[in-house]
């Protein structure tokens, strides 16, 4: 956590997530525990000497070469997780944690494709993270979204299929007194050489079912991901998009369109993207009006959930009160809420405002 005053102001400030995929919350420990309960064989630890143990897994966990080395473990323990429980499982794993770190809002990404292939049905992973949704409104007063996400490293056609799934289902449909399951639709996994434009169908049928869209770009890629994915896919959102600076008039764009990014500051450093928080171009799109939310991405894998990234942010940049003020306005603006919801989340921002003052 950051050494400094304002620790306790980030930590009450009412967050709101937009970038956390719930498998990256698969902790060492829970991959353990749910390898054991379903009877799944790890690797050995001849294979992979990480698997030795929950210690060594979290040690290999504190570093990885690049985006892909991190996917390579990403969907390895991805194979301990099977049934509706285990899904509620991961999920509530996210929940507690973001409770203590103050969200009060999550909009959460889930990649069905990373389990059908395993033969997972796709209504066991949705009616798993409802429930941890669910569950958390219930007891934890959070409200969430859940957001479907394609693989982009995969065939468009699979994404057709998800898509499909999801519409026979009914889980885009908005439910009885309930808002519809599954709110929007997301863009993942490796970036480079995976344009958006793959997948303009799906998005097109998406929009045309007023699903909310978002998709990764700009982490990795160069500003062009970025486009596309505004100009394909009809993004309301653009996932990291720290590539950004690389464009001026693509964020020019970005400010008169009011896009949010969605940026993951320790995510950033552990994929090498950035070789420290303080090259995140948090300073610049303040000055320049670009609008943001601070989060979390893959907690498990990255060092830490979103009060850290809070924390780390406001080490490198040593930002005022009315900065922060800035950001979480806008991440409460930028979430796909009722109004009401909104101006609940407001409320709560002014009274840690007051508080603090």
């Amino acid at each position: 956590m950051c050494q400094t005053s304002f620790h306790e102001f980030l930590a009450e400030l009412p967050k709101c997530e937009h970038h956390l995929h719930l498998e990256g919350c698969l902790s060492p420990s829970l991959t353990f525990k749910l390898a054991a309960k379903n009877n799944i064989k790890l690797p050995s630890k001849e294979e992979k000497p990480e698997y030795e143990s929950i210690q060594t897994l979290e040690k290999r966990y504190e570093h990885f070469d690049n985006l892909q080395d991190f996917l390579d473990c990403y969907y390895l323990a991805l194979d301990a997780v099977i049934t509706k429980k285990d899904f509620e499982m991961l999920g509530w794993e996210y929940f507690t944690t973001a409770h203590a770190d103050g969200v009060k809002h999550a909009e959460l990404f889930f990649d069905p494709q990373s389990h059908t292939v395993r033969g997972i049905a796709f209504e066991t992973v949705v009616a798993g993270f409802n429930a941890a949704c669910e569950r958390a409104k219930n007891e934890l007063g959070i409200s969430s979204r859940l957001i479907m996400c394609f693989l982009r490293h995969l065939p468009a056609s699979s994404a057709e299929e998800t898509m499909q799934s999801a519409i026979d289902g009914g889980f885009f449909k908005p439910q009885q007194g309930k808002d519809r399951i599954i709110a929007g639709l997301g863009l993942d996994s490796s970036e480079v050489g995976f344009r958006p434009e793959l997948f303009k169908e799906q998005y097109a049928k998406g929009k045309e079912l007023e699903l909310h869209r978002t998709a990764h770009g700009g982490e990795e890629g160069d500003p062009s991901y970025i486009s596309g994915a505004l100009d394909s896919l009809h993004c309301e959102r653009i996932d990291h998009g720290i590539k950004l600076v690389q464009d001026p008039e693509l964020l020019k764009r970005i400010v008169e369109e009011e896009i949010l990014l969605t940026i993951c500051p320790l995510s950033n450093v552990c994929l090498q993207a950035v070789k420290e928080v303080g090259e995140v171009p948090i300073r610049k799109f303040l000055q320049d009006g670009v609008k943001f939310s601070i989060n979390s991405d893959d907690p498990a894998y990255f060092g830490g959930y979103i009060l850290k990234n809070y924390c780390a942010v406001q080490t490198a940049f040593n930002l005022s009160k009315d900065e922060w003020k800035i950001i979480v306005s806008n991440s409460i603006n930028g979430s796909w809420v009722e109004k009401q919801r909104k101006h609940e989340l407001h409320a709560m921002l002014e009274e840690c405002l007051k508080k603090h003052a």
